[in-house]
């Protein structure tokens, strides 16, 4: 082996030792969570869910390993031809994408079908974080500085709601308007966001497609149409109930079981465990999503570069979003939009999206990790 092999060799050990292994630990219990739940979905059966979940992850493992070797520097380079490559799948999704559902919202490559909303979620993160990062401070504040990121965000939005994926288009406008405040936006352009975006309800809701209105009818009056557009919350708050303090366990739930849960190996997942696992089941499962927002929030305070911090908050802010919107919609307190649990719900684009999230996030911190030993080393007499 040449010095220069052995050299990178002991980098990449490096990267890896100092890695955030915490957070793959609260990952890990996640997913062994949902590959549990999706057992007990298929009635006591791996296939096909809880198999693909799982192995789906092994890979995932992988492939954030692989990302954590990278230095960051080679990540900021890529960006941009990273957010054009995922601008470019989401134009030929009108054209060649897979209809499902009443929507087109995948495309098929070779038998394999994803979905380009999904890669856009990263695609942002990492346009935005280079963005900022190049950015002076000086010029945050400056309109013409504010309206490049906003159509950074816009852009992809506006494709995304023409799928249409209401869900997809929320999540980027959360995480988009999250990074940008982190990053320094004044409060002023985002009250003046606001005031536009209350302006233009009465358009959108012309624009909306008659299941979206439906559903958004359905969330302001649950009991219109129970047996309709109203059966999906119903039947998940009742699952909710049916759970109680500890659960009817394992494999117990009767909504789930007898199939009166819709969509209960994606959507609606966390009611499915709810049901089995009982308030204290479904509080563990929050408290395991706290620790892991924990630990990216405590990467993203303690990193210096601009680059870095907003990564990390990117990938804090999706998981957040995720997390947040999922449960308050399967609980009433928003409309359905179709969002998956994280690393619970079933979803190979998702679960793939959300680990690659990671591992830039991964990456990014055991940069700034060698650039403080760095420093300390240099500061030494």
């Amino acid at each position: 082996m040449t010095e220069l092999a052995r050299r990178r060799d002991e980098t990449l050990a490096e990267r890896l030792i100092h890695m955030n292994w915490l957070v793959l630990v609260s990952v890990s219990l996640l997913v062994a969570i949902g590959t549990a739940t999706l057992y007990s979905v298929e009635g006591g059966s791996f296939e096909p869910w809880a198999e693909r979940h799982g192995v789906r992850f092994l890979l995932g493992f992988g492939v954030i390993l692989a990302m954590v070797a990278m230095p960051m520097w080679l990540w900021r380079a890529a960006a941009l031809p990273i957010y054009l490559l995922a601008l470019g799948l989401l134009l030929l999704v009108p054209v060649l994408g897979v209809e499902a559902l009443g929507a087109k919202r995948w495309l098929d490559v070779f038998g394999l079908q994803f979905q380009p909303t999904e890669v856009m979620k990263v695609a942002i993160v990492l346009m935005l974080a280079r963005y900022y990062d190049a950015l002076p401070p000086s010029r945050i504040a400056d309109p013409v500085a504010v309206f490049v990121p906003v159509v950074i965000i816009a852009v992809p939005l506006a494709f995304t709601l023409s799928q249409p994926d209401l869900g997809s288009a929320a999540l980027y406008a959360a995480v988009g308007l999250g990074l940008m405040f982190l990053a320094g936006v004044p409060i002023l352009y985002f009250a003046g966001g606001a005031m536009v975006a209350a302006f233009a309800i009465p358009f959108v809701w012309a624009g909306l497609h008659d299941y979206q209105r439906r559903r958004i009818e359905t969330f302001l009056d649950p009991g219109a149409d129970p047996l309709g557009a109203g059966y999906h919350i119903a039947q998940s708050k009742i699952a909710l109930g049916a759970g109680g303090i500890s659960g009817k366990g394992f494999m117990q739930g009767t909504q789930s079981q007898l199939d009166f849960l819709p969509e209960k190996h994606t959507d609606f997942i966390f009611t499915t465990f709810a049901e089995e696992w009982g308030f204290w089941g479904a509080l563990g499962l929050l408290v395991l999503y706290a620790i892991l927002l924990t630990l990216l929030a405590i990467m993203a305070m303690r990193a210096r570069s601009m680059f870095a911090r907003l990564v990390i908050a990117g990938a804090w802010s999706t998981i957040f979003v995720y997390v947040f919107i999922n449960i308050a919609m399967v609980s009433g307190l928003v409309p359905v939009v179709g969002v998956p649990l994280p690393f619970v719900s079933y979803g190979g684009t998702s679960m793939v999206t959300l680990l690659a999230a990671l591992g830039l996030a991964l990456a990014a911190d055991v940069d700034e990790g060698q650039n403080r030993r760095m420093l300390r080393r240099a500061s030494r007499p």
